[in-house]
């Protein structure tokens, strides 16, 4: 997956206002076959961006040419089901940079985490509002900042103050993966060792 710095994001929103979306819905399980991440996000919400005849869905959101953005805004408890991770692969690939949510499943919090995917949880009644705004002016738009670790909804003001893991909040600002981190320490980690051997 591309190395993306994330630091300030301000964008438009698509609004999501289902709730308990589990990772079946976000990529259903016939495309998990694939060895290479990317392409993913070719079949996100597949089955409910297509017909059973493979004609595009009308309806869906992410056929709706007025919403467009870099932010999901999901209804309560998304990303349940499944751990596979091809979930957050699938949003990644299709273009978001973060989702918003009154609440994730564990596993989808981390592994969005692990993946250059910001979760952000506020207030439901805050989430309401959102998605009623967004949907009575698609132009809508948030800012993210995450070295403040705020997310404000722009023509309302209204901003709150998320929750991020230390060490995740600094690989996102980084554009880093567990890896690359690791390999930006291997001075240090070097320097350690050496002086160790020496006190031994």
């Amino acid at each position: 997956m591309p190395k993306v710095k994330f630091s300030i994001l301000e964008s438009t929103c698509v609004p999501l206002p289902f709730e308990n979306v589990d990772t079946d819905q976000i990529i259903p399980a016939r495309f998990l076959s694939a060895t290479s991440r990317e392409g993913f996000g070719d079949n996100l919400f597949r089955d409910w961006r297509y017909t059973k005849t493979g004609e595009k869905n009308s309806e869906f959101v992410l056929n709706n040419p007025k919403f467009r953005g870099k932010v999901l805004v999901a209804g309560k408890n998304f990303g349940s089901g499944s751990s596979r991770e091809h979930a957050v692969w699938a949003i990644f690939d299709y273009g978001f940079r973060a989702v918003v949510s009154s609440f994730f499943a564990d596993i989808f919090m981390n592994n969005s985490l692990n993946n250059g995917l910001l979760p952000i949880v506020i207030p439901e009644e805050l989430l309401i509002k959102l998605q009623e705004l967004i949907q009575k002016n698609p132009a809508t738009k948030v800012k993210i900042d995450i070295e403040k670790q705020t997310f404000t909804i722009i023509p309302t003001k209204d901003s709150i103050r998320f929750a991020i893991n230390p060490y995740k909040k600094e690989c996102l600002l980084k554009g880093l993966d567990d890896i690359d981190f690791l390999l930006s320490m291997k001075n240090a980690i070097t320097g350690y060792e050496i002086n160790k051997s020496f006190v031994k």
